[in-house]
């Protein structure tokens, strides 16, 4: 019998994905990056990756400070 498990840990998303997901643009997301409010949690060839709760977190500090 064979047994499927689901990852352990945050799933984590590109760039793209985590800009769509907090309603904002890519260029956002870069931006964080650069101000140190976000950082990556991988990689999965050249592109970054984040932690969703990690992106909507920088973004209820920006909406915050804004």
């Amino acid at each position: 019998m064979s047994r499927t498990t689901a990852p352990v840990g945050p799933a984590l998303v590109t760039g793209q994905l985590a800009a769509q997901e907090a309603g904002v643009l890519p260029a956002t997301i870069r931006k964080w990056v650069q101000l140190g409010r976000l950082a990556p949690a991988g990689r999965q060839g050249r592109a970054q990756l984040y932690r969703l709760e990690d992106v909507f977190a920088a973004e209820r500090s920006a909406r915050g400070r804004g």
